[in-house]
């Protein structure tokens, strides 16, 4: 399995290294195991939002040569979804089998027409920039609406990792996970569609 991880300018870096830092550990288990990833943008370093700068592996790719496309959140998505070029780029996922996001990541799949007609969610401070671009927002930590994953703010990008661990490596691979990381917590709010 191939993965492409969104970077842009003004993410939000818990969203992108919350979730990476799960689904590094897909290589650990038997059925996960061969899993790639490619940490891919527009140009070839990103600043975050409090100005943390980070290289970027592939520059511009056909996002449909990957199996499954990421995309975090942060402040960066209010302008990029008014943005035709990125959006344009990430159009370029629409054959993709997973597309998954956290946070305002959701806005961007919205943008480039993925939400229309599924559920979906983001940041609770943001659900009704999310409203025009899906069927339904649904106030819930994950939501699996057919090929297509929201997931809701920040540290929820630990919960969506884990939630792709078990969907690719067996719900048995969690626990591992979770003492890796020490993270005592168990994810509610799961919906699927």
């Amino acid at each position: 399995m191939k993965f492409a991880l969104v970077l842009f300018n003004g993410v939000t870096f818990l969203d992108f290294v919350g979730f990476y830092d799960v689904i590094y550990r897909l290589n650990l288990f038997e059925p996960s195991k061969g899993t790639t990833w490619d940490i891919c943008g527009l140009t070839d370093e990103v600043t975050d939002e409090l100005g943390m700068k980070v290289k970027v592996n592939v520059i511009r790719p056909d996002l449909s040569q990957y199996d499954f496309v990421f995309i975090p959140g942060g402040m960066g998505t209010r302008k990029l979804r008014e943005d035709k070029e990125f959006v344009d780029w990430i159009k370029t996922a629409e054959a993709v089998p997973y597309k998954a996001s956290v946070c305002t990541g959701s806005l961007l799949w919205g943008a480039a027409g993925f939400l229309k007609n599924k559920k979906a969610t983001t940041h609770p401070n943001v659900y009704d920039l999310l409203e025009p671009y899906c069927a339904e927002v649904v106030k819930a930590r994950i939501v699996k609406d057919g090929n297509v994953i929201t997931a809701g703010g920040v540290a929820t990008s630990i919960d969506l990792g884990l939630y792709i661990i078990e969907l690719f490596a067996g719900k048995e691979a969690v626990p591992v996970v979770k003492q890796q990381l020490d993270y005592p917590y168990t994810t509610t709010g799961i919906v699927e569609l």
